[in-house]
């Protein structure tokens, strides 16, 4: 693979890690550290477009934007979704909080299936002996609705049953998503969409 091996830690520095222990009500954290190569001024505008985020989403959600295109990307812009957790079809909206292109943005979930959903984006070039690559680092505090805030030890074993797993699914494929179409040499989706017509 062309990338750096992409993967996922937390604050422990573990795989899937978080310091979230099981007496805390501190947020859960999941982060993935991802590498292509390809230049910064070339990933960061995919990012840009909230309309490329169906083509990164499992299939299993059933996500769609209903914000009309094109969305606009500023401090402040409201994007509306839908998607199905568990069979159950949801509307989730989050705000833009930060947008510093093309550096970093974050969006915060306003309405949705979450507690708190604060996912922060980061981009840095990285130039070395391997040539010129872009690190993107995906920064997630969240909190489920469903845990029961009340029986802490009851919450954290769903949230590792149940929770975690689904998002770190999300995750990884939304890592394979971005390795094929961020490593698609230029021009490979105008001739697939061409040998679609044909």
């Amino acid at each position: 693979m062309n990338g750096a091996e992409p993967g996922f830690g937390g604050e422990s520095g573990g795989p899937f890690g978080s310091k979230r222990g099981l007496m805390s009500r501190e947020p859960y954290v999941l982060e993935m550290v991802q590498e292509v190569p390809r230049a910064l001024a070339e990933v960061f505008p995919f990012f840009a477009a909230p309309e490329n985020l169906e083509a990164i989403t499992p299939p299993w959600l059933r996500f769609r934007i209903l914000t009309p295109s094109p969305i606009p990307m500023r401090e402040g812009a409201l994007i509306d979704y839908r998607i199905s957790l568990r069979g159950i079809p949801l509307r989730w909206r989050t705000r833009i909080d930060a947008y510093e292109p093309p550096r970093m943005f974050i969006d915060r979930q306003i309405r949705g299936p979450y507690l708190l959903w604060e996912h922060t984006h980061l981009f840095e070039e990285v130039a070395d002996g391997r040539g010129v690559r872009t690190r993107m680092t995906d920064r997630v505090r969240y909190m489920p609705l469903d845990i029961p805030r009340s029986v802490p030890l009851l919450g954290g074993l769903v949230h590792r049953l149940f929770v975690r797993g689904e998002l770190e699914r999300i995750f990884s494929y939304r890592r394979r998503k971005l390795e094929e179409l961020l490593l698609r040499k230029p021009g490979a989706e105008q001739s697939a969409a061409a040998a679609g017509k044909s």
